[in-house]
């Protein structure tokens, strides 16, 4: 009888503790990876961290990612590099939803924390939503919705996380250039306010601004605790979201960067030998020119002075795009009407020469587009040159 007390006894104590571990440790992190949608803003995916807490029966993602069009000065922030984004809270179903309305899949890495590490980050993660803490200063390099969720998970961590030791060798640019595959007006964009920082090779971390790479240094990473024990940062990946990946292979605008450009050359060389024939400058077509490569150029010239996005300040195109040409333009019109010769076209065909000839030699990586202007620019300003020497 006393046996039988004694193991009836053990198997409740057993009991007890085993639902009382279940109990202590009912919190579970994820880091959540969304694949690439079509507006400019989601072309290179997504993260956010998801909390599990099933006593509570709580499932919420933090999400660094929420920001507002309707903010005032929207536009100017941003291009200024003053955008402000916030920690938002929403419930797994809507975040599911959102996702799979908008057809990216949602990829989940279970994180490999102990009990202690998950208090941590859960206090982390509610903290830095008071309302006080939740706003911060957006970089989309430095600073975004995926390395704001790997610092959170890294301060929770009770040693180091070790990342794989080497990766590819990669740039800010061509990591850019792999999630705009197929959307080239979007790319040459970018191309024109990148400097050539966003050429330089960057580390494991770096690479990290990237929602995907993220993912895959995540799923390599181990955890060195600090008595000396490894673990792997991962326990597993699941696909929560099932969507087909978005194909970026067709763009809404049916002509390509590089078409356009091509048309735009093609189009001086006609104007250009019309005016070489006539004997006669169409001004019309001067101030359509030279007020557009003015107007970029205000755009490439504030991002380059006074921008604090990284890489902008290093653009070699303020060489070709700058407000210049956009000042002296009611002189060059003037002169056109009155038909007299102008200068300006003599210096501007030396310089666009020297741009061309250079053009492989300055360390910075420019879209093909851009020397197809530089010759429509440099074909119209020879033909000026033979129109007042005839």
């Amino acid at each position: 009888m006393n046996k039988i007390r004694i193991f009836v006894s053990l198997l409740m104590i057993w009991g007890i503790t085993l639902s009382y571990a279940q109990k202590r440790d009912s919190i579970q992190f994820s880091l959540l990876t969304c694949s690439p949608g079509t507006e400019i803003y989601s072309l290179f995916g997504h993260t956010a961290i998801r909390y599990q807490n099933f006593t509570k029966s709580k499932d919420l993602v933090f999400n660094y990612g929420m920001f507002s069009f309707s903010s005032p000065n929207f536009i100017y922030r941003f291009v200024k590099g003053e955008t402000d984004y916030q920690l938002g809270v929403n419930d797994i179903r809507s975040f599911k939803a959102e996702y799979m309305f908008r057809g990216s899949a949602v990829y989940q890495q279970v994180l490999n924390l102990t009990y202690s590490e998950k208090i941590k980050l859960q206090e982390l993660l509610f903290t830095n939503y008071l309302p006080q803490n939740r706003v911060y200063r957006y970089n989309y390099f430095y600073d975004n919705c995926t390395t704001r969720a790997r610092d959170q998970i890294e301060k929770c961590i009770n040693g180091k996380i070790e990342y794989p030791a080497s990766a590819p060798e990669k740039t800010f640019r061509v990591i850019v250039h792999e999630f705009t595959k197929g959307f080239e007006w979007e790319e040459f964009g970018i191309d024109l306010c990148l400097g050539a920082d966003a050429d330089k090779s960057i580390d494991i971390r770096q690479q990290m601004f990237s929602p995907f790479y993220m993912r895959s240094f995540a799923e390599k990473a181990h955890i060195k605790d600090e008595n000396g024990g490894i673990r792997p940062l991962v326990l597993k990946e699941e696909v929560i979201v099932d969507a087909d990946t978005i194909d970026n292979e067709d763009s809404a605008f049916p002509f390509s960067p590089v078409a356009c450009a091509t048309f735009f050359l093609c189009l001086n060389l006609v104007i250009a030998f019309i005016q070489i024939i006539k004997k006669k400058i169409y001004w019309i077509w001067d101030l359509f020119l030279y007020l557009s490569q003015g107007l970029a150029g205000c755009i490439i010239a504030f991002l380059f002075f006074f921008s604090i996005h990284p890489t902008v300040d290093s653009n070699w195109l303020i060489l070709l795009f700058n407000p210049i040409p956009l000042l002296y333009l009611p002189f060059m019109i003037y002169n056109d009407i009155k038909r007299r010769k102008d200068k300006w076209h003599i210096v501007n065909s030396v310089y666009l020469t020297f741009f061309i000839v250079l053009f492989l030699l300055i360390p910075q990586e420019i879209n093909l587009s851009v020397l197809l202007l530089a010759l429509g620019l440099f074909f119209n300003a020879v033909s000026h040159q033979i129109v007042y020497r005839n």
